[in-house]
């Protein structure tokens, strides 16, 4: 039977394009995870591999006009966008280089022999070292920051891992052409080009997460396909990290003081985060407590206003599109829940954004209600009206685990809700924000883009400088002779890096 083609598709028009690639068979999939484990060593450097990285942002930004343009026409993401997003992904990748050359993700600990401890300790020396072949699933909504030359691919690559990508089939063609430019990178620095591969197709997919020799595997993407690879990451033989991003409500908590304070800057505030992109941020606020009575009234206004002027969209594929159309009509439809700016389809390639009210009161039991507390992809939010904190705290206790949760507060006097609030949605998200909005992830080393289950599988994050500890294991030599040790674990630091000794720092 022919391999299936592999079409690049115009979301504009739902048209294909071109023809960039075939999918892979499980025998293609098992040459390039075997390349790909062949040239780990190649890796080992770390001044070649911070090299490699720096050299792979300045190529991606020299061809930001040709990835830009490829970019756009598989997922109408627009140039202004993708430029913001280019610059963001080379950023990441200098980034990941600085990390390297500093050495402090090694962890690098060394215990001297002492004999007058109870029980003594013997001479323990430990650091990290990579895992092996990285499988990295792009995202559909980043075809820049989260896919071939995003941060999980940076941060394996810096932790020394080699790469097998599986490319999304919304922008299989950008996926190309930045895996070239990736492979033309390392080919700079006399690394083999298989330090990062390109495979394509759902059954590659899944042939990449079963294969023995991937170690770890990385996931942008939805609830259903994150689960189905991370159980069977975990069904292996020999079971393998699966730090996937799956789903997330990122809600928002408005009390009565900053409704009352600035409605009017925070409906705005929340249409514009809540339709960024055709609402296809992972850190969307997909849900807003906003407090009954006329403050929140007028944050209503605001929001209808702001939504109301925003211009319908585009989204990644008809596939999704049409999950949105449904998903809000399905939504609209149960009782008690009103749209005072209605959702739906714009035209036939085309959404046009709103949001939806209900009684908070509805979510504070299970019942057919609960379809509001669950992501629906696109440019849309669900606005509980509260009467009182208990109901507030009754349907948070109900969330499922997010990525993002938001505190709106006021700023000109006392707000006697905020700390209980922050403290109740801590537990729910990996980033709590106090007056701002989710949409947006900063690159810096403080970040983290990850949660409770289902927003990740793990606790790690995929974004900022401790992502690369999701590629690493800890090893401890224990009385090893020095000729014996590896470098970063000899007396004398010869390679000059951060470390603890003894307990402390030195």
């Amino acid at each position: 039977m022919a391999a299936a083609p592999v079409w690049s598709v115009d979301p504009r028009t739902g048209n294909p394009r071109e023809q960039v690639a075939v999918e892979a068979t499980a025998e293609e999939v098992d040459r390039a995870v075997r390349a790909a484990h062949a040239v780990r060593g190649a890796l080992a450097d770390r001044t070649v591999r911070a090299a490699f990285l720096r050299t792979a942002a300045d190529l991606l930004t020299e061809a930001k006009e040709h990835v830009v343009e490829a970019a756009d026409a598989e997922t109408a993401l627009g140039p202004a966008r993708l430029t913001g997003e280019l610059a963001r992904t080379a950023a990441q990748l200098r980034a990941f280089a600085e990390v390297v050359e500093e050495g402090a993700f090694l962890d690098v600990h060394i215990d001297h022999e002492d004999g007058s401890r109870t029980p003594p300790w013997p001479d323990l020396r430990r650091y990290k070292i990579p895992l092996g072949v990285v499988a990295v699933y792009a995202a559909s909504n980043f075809p820049l920051a989260f896919s071939v030359p995003g941060g999980d691919t940076a941060s394996a690559l810096a932790a020394g891992c080699p790469v097998v990508v599986k490319a999304h089939p919304d922008h299989p063609a950008t996926s190309e052409l930045c895996a070239s430019i990736l492979r033309r990178a390392a080919a700079r620095h006399d690394l083999p080009e298989d330090v990062l591969t390109l495979v394509h197709g759902f059954d590659a997919g899944v042939e990449l997460v079963k294969h023995p020799l991937v170690s770890a595997a990385g996931f942008t993407g939805s609830v259903r396909g994150g689960r189905a690879l991370f159980d069977a990451a975990a069904a292996r033989p020999a079971p393998i990290p699966f730090h996937g991003e799956l789903g997330s409500l990122n809600p928002v908590v408005v009390t009565e003081a900053a409704a009352a304070e600035r409605a009017e800057q925070i409906g705005e505030g929340l249409g514009g985060s809540m339709t960024m992109g055709a609402g296809q941020f992972c850190t969307k606020p997909g849900f807003v407590f906003a407090p009954s009575g006329e403050a929140g009234d007028q944050l209503l206004k605001s929001l209808t206003r702001t939504v109301s002027g925003t211009a319908g969209g585009i989204m990644l594929d008809h596939r999704m599109r049409d999950a949105f159309v449904h998903g809000v009509a399905e939504r609209a439809a149960l009782p008690d829940v009103e749209a005072p700016v209605t959702p739906g389809a714009g035209g036939e390639h085309t959404v046009s954004p709103g949001f939806l009210t209900v009684p908070a009161r509805r979510l504070a039991e299970e019942g057919p209600h609960d379809a509001l507390l669950e992501e629906c992809f696109g440019p849309v939010t669900v606005v509980a009206r509260y009467d009182s904190a208990d109901e507030v705290t009754a349907v948070l206790s109900r969330l499922p685990g997010n990525l993002t949760a938001t505190l709106q507060i006021a700023t000109e006097q006392a707000d006697g809700d905020a700390a209980g609030l922050l403290a109740e949605l801590t537990p729910l998200a990996g980033r709590v924000l106090v007056n701002g909005w989710p949409t947006g992830v900063a690159v810096a080393p403080a970040q983290h883009h990850g949660g409770p289950y289902p927003a990740t599988t793990s606790t790690s994050t995929s974004v900022g400088a401790t992502a690369i500890e999701r590629w690493l294991r800890p090893v401890s030599y224990q009385t090893t002779p020095e000729a014996l040790l590896p470098p970063e674990l000899r007396e004398d630091n010869p390679l000059g890096l951060p470390r603890r000794v003894d307990g402390r720092s030195a």
